[in-house]
């Protein structure tokens, strides 16, 4: 597929394949605040290099979304050289923003085929907007979507749009369209543009959450493929879906039918397995693109070996990224990692982890370093309770005198056992004040009641 307009230094760029940068970074990274300044204990999460997919191209534009953003790019573009597969994951908040409707369409429309960019603004949600900010949306597609020849296949638009920021107010779209062609002209490949375009999409994030990594599939051992990934979020973060904003792109050939379930499944173990503050926006969006540009043999069957592969090198990538976002949760001082095993069921499992994850009790005793188990086994045992109105739940998954609680310390040392099959231990406090000293922390819940489990990723209260 061509691109529009005449030959310049951003279009031979598309027209001619990007190289790979050599240096493979598993760092983990973020965004800057109102002063662009990362906090120091931020700054080891910024990948200082990269292994981007061949094919993509990005950009990160000033537009000034926000009267008060003077400089910091609000902007962000994905664009693919060819048309490529894609997929996307949406909030389930009954109130779904402008962008989310549109996007949405737009991929049922094409059948997941066919796509050629993202487009995402930070500063205003589009959200709550009514007619007006469905127009909004569509013109931001319609707008990157000219910056490429489209076929004339009667599929319509060929770009993902996503939108973050305040709530209940219309977008300067003035503003953003005619912005949209000068990050069509600073598309580029490098780590800076990655990075630049990371930041663009953040609001409250204290630094730009990017990550990339490279890896091979069994039927073609002798090509490396890439992933690279961004993504946004420090509030408003509770499954159910995304809680945030996502872009992963993989010069990987997968065929258009697989890659919603591919991400789905990635999504349910990582950006649906996060809790900050118990909140599900508006705006929620994970997409990925698949371009296939690295060439190989296209993933079309969900038995090959290929598929099983790519799944778990997807879910292992996405849940790196939806860790950084928990990293920089709003108020936050630590990174807590809860496990609920030998439950009865995976759901149960879940279901028990996600109470603990919510419960501002708990969250407000790890940042006060104190270890008040009784707060866990209390998230703990109303997780199961059905809300009035609801049906009963039949079998109990939690049985008190099999129940067991501990600190697991991020230094490898020996746990900490609070609980033990109901019974209270003799909790050595010094040793209990010395786990909570670290930034990192697991609690492992046994419900010494089955073989499945569940993990998620929360933090603290100030």
């Amino acid at each position: 597929m061509a691109l529009r307009g005449s030959p310049s230094s951003a279009l031979n760029r598309l027209i001619r394949p990007a190289g790979l940068q050599s240096n493979i970074s598993h760092v983990r990274n973020y965004s800057a605040p109102l002063d662009s300044t990362v906090p120091a204990a931020k700054q080891k999460y910024i990948p200082t290099s990269g292994s981007y997919p061949k094919g993509f191209l990005v950009s990160g534009t000033h537009v000034g979304v926000k009267a008060t953003n003077k400089s910091t790019p609000d902007l962000a573009f994905l664009a693919s050289e060819i048309p490529c597969a894609a997929a996307a994951v949406f909030t389930k908040n009954k109130f779904q923003a402008a962008p989310v409707t549109v996007s949405r369409n737009m991929l049922k429309r094409r059948n997941n085929t066919g796509v050629r960019s993202i487009i995402v603004n930070s500063g205003c949600a589009n959200a709550v907007t009514g007619k007006g900010g469905m127009e909004d949306a569509e013109k931001m597609g319609e707008e990157a979507d000219k910056c490429f020849e489209q076929p004339q296949d009667g599929k319509g638009g060929s770009s993902i749009v996503m939108s973050t920021g305040v709530i209940g107010q219309r977008l300067p779209i003035q503003k953003i369209l005619r912005k949209i062609p000068t990050a069509y002209d600073g598309l580029g490949s490098s780590h800076d543009h990655w990075l630049t375009t990371a930041r663009a999409i953040c609001t409250t994030d204290t630094f730009p959450k990017l990550l990339s990594r490279t890896f091979t599939l069994p039927s073609s051992p002798s090509i490396t493929y890439s992933l690279a990934g961004m993504t946004k979020g420090a509030g408003m973060i509770h499954p159910n879906m995304a809680t945030l904003l996502g872009m992963i792109a993989t010069d990987a050939p997968i065929s258009p039918a697989l890659l919603p379930s591919l991400l789905t499944t990635a999504v349910n173990k990582s950006f649906n397995s996060i809790s900050i503050d118990g909140d599900t926006s508006t705006n929620d969006t994970v997409a990925v693109l698949a371009n296939g540009a690295a060439g190989g043999t296209e993933i079309t069957s969900e038995s090959s070996e290929d598929y099983t592969v790519f799944q778990e090198t997807l879910t292992a990538f996405a849940i790196d990224l939806a860790k950084l976002v928990v990293r920089d949760g709003e108020g936050a001082t630590k990174f807590v990692t809860i496990r609920v095993t030998e439950a009865a069921s995976e759901v149960g499992a879940r279901k028990v982890a996600s109470t603990i994850a919510r419960s501002p009790l708990v969250k407000t005793a790890l940042y006060g370093k104190d270890a008040n188990w009784g707060r866990i086994l209390c998230a703990t045992g109303y997780s199961q309770i059905s809300e009035p109105g609801q049906p009963i739940n039949e079998v109990p998954e939690i049985v008190p005198e099999k129940t067991s609680v501990s600190f697991i310390p991020a230094d490898g040392s020996a746990e900490l056992k609070l609980l033990v099959n109901g019974e209270p231990e003799s909790v050595d406090e010094v040793r209990a004040a010395e786990i909570l000293e670290h930034e990192d922390l697991e609690i492992l819940v046994r419900l010494g009641g089955g073989k499945e489990e569940a993990v998620y990723w929360t933090c603290d209260y100030r």
